[in-house]
């Protein structure tokens, strides 16, 4: 089975959503709910290849939205709630979303945004009504609940957050297959080979659905017929009650959430019963050897990882015994081919760090609109060779380490020096929550690197605790990659997905050094 509908008879009582409250949507509502929204937009003229939309929170709605839009041969754009209206806006009109849905709670910013893409022409909101916007659910309940005789199957249209300038948006042919057919499986078959995923399945996405892990993980728990549980936001000792709770058996996590998880006291974590799990998941950024190996000691062997873009150019995996014999790789290729390039595109020897490249037997992914974009995404040689910026090399073996993205590798006297190592190194220390390195001119060496440092709770940002994090990193790593400098801040900027946004700390402290 691999989409949402069939087990709206053959389970139509199950839990296809679960909010941390409590909140429930079955299969069979999810079905109908999603036919209805599907017959909407039909009815106001969309068609396939149109866009639709989603502007919300962690919503119990957020996937009748997907899936009608899947159903309906649509592109579907999940817009991060927490950007400005402008910058909503141009993710609606660079999409070519011809219908937006919202919610109450994103009513300011979705009618700002709205108001400057004409060509957005249906307009719904959940929770409520406001100017311009028609109800959703009287929207539903005027529509047809009969499934159409075509189905053809939809695309998402995600952006990726990139490093620099816009987002780009990812954008793919339709296939032509229906929703129904068993070729329209998208990453349940990956979460149902390798990680035991099937109707039983309890999946826990602590993480913001517009992301592109939480959203296409989360659809393929729908695929395979098992029940997805929401939180509205991470919270390290609530994600441990809701795994209680609800007897999770997966959960998804970013390396910052790992950290976080370990700082709870030992007794707070060991207060919680967390034997449903089968398999914690994480992704989305270097995971600190350190961090991984304190998480294993934890909960056991059951730590999974793996490596991969929005742009889907490529996929590598690792489990927990090929981690321990393999510590710091993200794991072997499962997706593309990888090869490690230096600057000039030439092939690196094993151990060598370089930009990342996947060759791909199909095309590769494009930019929506952003030609040369898409050319700097390709090998110069070859294009089917693609890159997203990622820093990393190959092990004799061909398993993958990361080391940092291109645009934040700090270059010192002509010597390499990548923030993540520096990262990874403070991350678990006592005294810090968080922590950014980055690189700032230097007339002599070109860059000098700088630690930005947010204190554990309780610690005061002083000029001792910053020569004790000089001298940590000096016991640890080469004396070049010592920071030369420590600032201490309240809070780092990290978005809800837990990546950090290095590039804007960046120019802020630029902004400021021309200033």
């Amino acid at each position: 089975m691999v989409y949402p509908g069939s087990y709206a008879t053959t389970r139509p009582d199950h839990p296809a959503v679960v909010l941390a409250d409590g909140q429930t949507l079955t299969y069979a509502e999810l079905e109908r709910r999603s036919i209805r929204l599907a017959a909407h937009l039909r009815a106001a003229g969309l068609r396939r290849g149109d866009g639709v939309a989603l502007l919300a929170e962690n919503h119990l709605r957020f996937f009748e939205v997907y899936w009608a839009a899947m159903r309906s041969g649509l592109y579907f754009t999940a817009a991060n709630w927490h950007l400005a209206p402008a910058e909503a806006a141009y993710l609606i009109a660079d999409s070519g979303a011809r219908a937006l849905v919202t919610t109450a709670q994103q009513a300011q910013t979705a009618a700002e945004a709205v108001a400057t893409v004409p060509g957005c022409t249906v307009r719904l909101m959940i929770d409520g009504t406001a100017p311009g916007f028609a109800n959703y659910d009287d929207a539903l309940a005027a529509s047809d609940a009969t499934p159409p005789h075509d189905q053809p199957l939809g695309q998402v249209m995600l952006y990726s957050s990139g490093t620099t300038g816009r987002p780009k948006g990812i954008r793919r042919a339709l296939r032509d297959v229906q929703v129904s057919d068993p070729e329209a499986a998208g990453v349940s078959r990956l979460g149902g080979f390798l990680l035991g995923m099937g109707p039983d399945t309890v999946y826990l996405c602590p993480a913001p659905l517009y992301h592109a892990a939480g959203l296409q993980w989360s659809a393929g728990v729908h695929e395979l017929g098992g029940t997805l549980v929401q939180l509205p936001r991470f919270d390290a000792e609530e994600l441990l009650r809701v795994i209680e709770r609800y007897r999770v058996t997966h959960v998804q996590v970013v390396p910052t959430m790992l950290v976080r998880l370990l700082k709870l006291p030992e007794e707070v974590r060991r207060s919680y019963d967390l034997s449903s799990l089968r398999y914690v998941i994480h992704a989305a950024a270097p995971c600190p050897p350190d961090v991984k190996r304190q998480t294993l000691d934890w909960l056991g062997p059951i730590v999974h990882e793996y490596y991969a873009a929005t742009e889907g150019a490529g996929l590598t995996y690792i489990g927990p015994e090929d981690w321990l014999a393999h510590p710091g790789s993200v794991g072997k290729a499962l997706l593309g081919e990888p090869h490690i390039c230096d600057e000039q595109g030439r092939e690196l020897p094993p151990g060598e760090p370089g930009l990342i490249y996947f060759g791909q037997d199909g095309p590769p992914f494009e930019y929506h609109r952003a030609a040369e974009k898409t050319a700097e995404s390709r090998h110069p040689a070859y294009p089917n060779w693609t890159t997203t910026g990622d820093v990393g090399y190959l092990d004799e073996d061909g398993y993958l380490y990361l080391t940092d993205r291109k645009n934040f590798t700090i270059i010192s006297g002509g010597v390499n020096i990548y923030p993540a190592e520096i990262e990874s190194c403070l991350a678990l220390h006592p005294k810090i929550s968080d922590v950014a390195v980055i690189g700032l001119p230097d007339p002599e060496m070109g860059e000098f690197v700088h630690a930005v440092v947010e204190p554990a709770p309780g610690v005061d940002g002083t000029a001792e605790l910053a020569e004790e994090l000089r001298a940590y990193v000096r016991q640890h790593l080469a004396g070049f990659k010592v920071p030369r400098s420590v600032d201490f801040r309240a809070t780092l900027p990290r978005l809800p997905t837990g990546k950090l946004q290095k590039s804007a700390l960046r120019a802020e402290y630029l902004e400021s050094a021309h200033s």
